[in-house]
């Protein structure tokens, strides 16, 4: 797979594990490797990258003594999620074409 359209499709799968449930990274990360692998060197740019363009944003809590960074997905990062399934259903009309 190209790497730019890897990397969008990396940037909607965060989204999509935040969708119900605030997260940390590790967790996160956890959630994305069951479908495709992906290292926290690469993880971290894309939760900065989604929190700078106001997709997500952040609070620290206490976890066993020390302070775990939390991540939640903005009313924004749920607008691009639902354009994404929007966008992800015209492609797949095409796809569908190409693999008949």
């Amino acid at each position: 797979m190209d790497s730019q359209q890897k990397k969008g499709l990396l940037e909607l799968m965060v989204l999509a594990s935040l969708k119900y449930d605030d997260s940390y990274g590790y967790s996160i990360n956890q959630d994305i490797n069951k479908f495709t692998e992906v290292s926290e060197s690469t993880l971290y740019p894309i939760l900065r990258r989604l929190e700078k363009q106001d997709l997500l944003e952040t609070y620290q809590t206490i976890y066993n003594s020390r302070v775990r960074k939390y991540y939640r997905i903005t009313r924004e990062g749920i607008k691009k999620l639902r354009q994404s399934e929007q966008d992800f259903l015209e492609v797949k009309i095409i796809y569908d074409y190409i693999l008949r």
